[in-house]
């Protein structure tokens, strides 16, 4: 009997020990190569401490989290008194041409660094990433080897830059760790600038714009940052909230919907802030400089997100206040009809899920950006006026031009010369003999059966009826009316 068990036991640890290997083979494939598709990682922006990571250092498309290396490097010039907010930039062919989401303006128009900032922030729109980059760059292909440049001294080992606006471009890589470094860098190094992350909404003309970044205004605390979405990334998202003298820093890379990303970067960010005073002995991932970088080529998500299978394809304008109760069935393309009003209404009668983290989106005030020079607050304030007062005006116009048609028609009294083209309209169709023998009707106007054949019935204007009355109604029978519609035949 002793010797059994001392058998057992050596038997017993190599059987442990093999599956400790395996699972710390299987665990380094998992990193390797993702099951799902999917980069996440939360951060302390104080001290660069990572408190949750998956899959963070692999390679990534960044879609229009691109922009984000666009503003430093305008930032940049800001600070070095390079530009200045109230510098003209023009929009070239190149600019106006690039594809959406974008402003629209055509070329030549001026723009200022200060509005061009707030349009590219916020509407996240790719003609103004361009001038931006023409204006400080001279060319977009110098402008985005200093984007490059930038990104390996901040230590984005793992970026490459080929455009200021993130647009779709097999080169155009990052990493869930090199923007929450980019994020980081922007919080410590240009605070005073911190407003074109925050703006809420823009408003233009009579268009206003909501930041695409789900969690301003949803998700307490959250204060920027950055959206972005091409077919082959998936949904991206790079967030950062602040409570009680504590900052985090979310991303969040191939998400499958605007909503999904949101609910995963507030789950991430609620996860920082829920960390207690004995958080510490919780094992440390390390901080963002001590992540290995993975070498493997970005996922290609085309299919999932753009594929034949989904009702339409997805965009980055999507509804960001969309239903968040049902996430599975959109990320499927299988969604029902609802709304927020409704799933309001459920939350409040369910256990508390990630999706109950946002509240929902309230009123907010626009910022008012133009083309041109700067503008004065009562320049501005004018600007505002003469734009309310239009709609109104031209609303009344049109009413009043199609009044006097409607009261017309209503005034049998009212005879007027006939148009030639209301001639042409009520001219009444000469029908075959062939048509009316298929009808069952003879040519003297009565049917088979012997009756009256029902007068055919058009509409038409008093005025034009008084006109030209048609066959079989005499002029001088002013009783006389048309049948009435569900009497009469109508042909089309």
């Amino acid at each position: 009997m002793p010797r059994t068990d001392s058998f057992r036991a050596p038997l017993f640890g190599i059987v442990l020990g093999s599956i400790a290997v395996g699972s710390a083979f299987l665990g380094v494939l998992g990193s390797a190569t993702p099951a799902r598709a999917e980069s996440t990682i939360l951060v302390d922006a104080n001290s660069g401490k990572v408190l949750r990571a998956d899959n963070a250092t692999y390679p990534w498309h960044p879609a229009s989290t691109t922009k984000l290396m666009t503003l430093y490097l305008t930032l940049s010039a800001l600070r070095d008194q390079k530009v200045t907010p109230d510098t003209l930039f023009t929009v070239s062919p190149n600019a106006a041409i690039q594809a959406p989401t974008k402003m629209g303006f055509p070329p030549g128009t001026q723009v200022t660094v200060d509005n061009a900032l707030k349009m590219m922030m916020v509407k996240s729109a790719n003609d103004m990433a361009m001038l931006l980059a023409e204006g400080l760059g001279g060319s977009v292909e110098q402008f985005s080897q200093e984007m490059t440049d930038t990104a390996h001294r901040l230590g984005m080992s793992e970026t490459n830059y080929v455009n200021p606006n993130g647009l779709p471009d097999d080169n155009q890589i990052t990493s869930a760790r090199d923007l929450a470094i980019l994020a980081r860098a922007l919080l410590h190094d240009f605070p005073q600038y911190s407003f074109y992350w925050h703006v809420p909404a823009i408003k233009y003309g009579r268009r206003i714009v909501r930041n695409y970044n789900p969690l301003l205004g949803r998700y307490p605390g959250a204060d920027g940052m950055k959206t972005g979405f091409v077919c082959a990334s998936g949904f991206n998202l790079v967030a950062t909230a602040e409570r009680d003298n504590k900052r985090y820093i979310a991303v969040v890379l191939g998400a499958p919907s605007s909503s999904a990303r949101a609910v995963k970067a507030a789950e991430l960010l609620q996860f920082g802030f829920n960390q207690g005073p004995l958080s510490w002995l919780t094992p440390s991932l390390g901080t963002l400089d001590s992540l290995t970088p993975i070498e493997a080529p970005p996922p290609d998500l085309t299919d999932e997100m753009c594929g034949r299978h989904r009702r339409r394809p997805a965009s980055e304008e999507d509804d960001p206040d969309a239903d968040l109760e049902k996430l599975d069935t959109t990320a499927s393309g299988n969604s029902t009809d609802g709304g927020p009003k409704f799933s309001v209404i459920l939350s409040a009668l369910r256990a508390p899920s990630p999706s109950n983290l946002l509240l929902d989106q309230g009123p907010v005030t626009p910022v008012v950006v133009y083309t041109g020079p700067t503008r004065t607050p009562d320049q501005i304030a004018k600007l505002e006026a003469q734009l309310a007062a239009e709609p109104v005006k031209k609303r009344i116009k049109r009413r009043a031009a199609a009044k006097p048609g409607e009261h017309e028609a209503a005034k049998p009294e009212a005879h007027r010369p006939a148009k030639p083209e209301e001639h042409k309209l009520v001219k009444p169709v000469k029908r075959k003999p062939a048509a009316a023998k298929l009808d069952g009707k003879s040519h003297d106007g009565k049917t088979r059966d012997g009756r009256a054949q029902a007068t055919p019935w058009t509409p038409i204007s008093a005025a034009a009826l008084a006109t030209s009355p048609p066959p079989g109604l005499k002029a001088d029978a002013p009783a006389a009316a048309p049948p009435k519609p569900a009497a009469a035949t109508i042909r089309e």
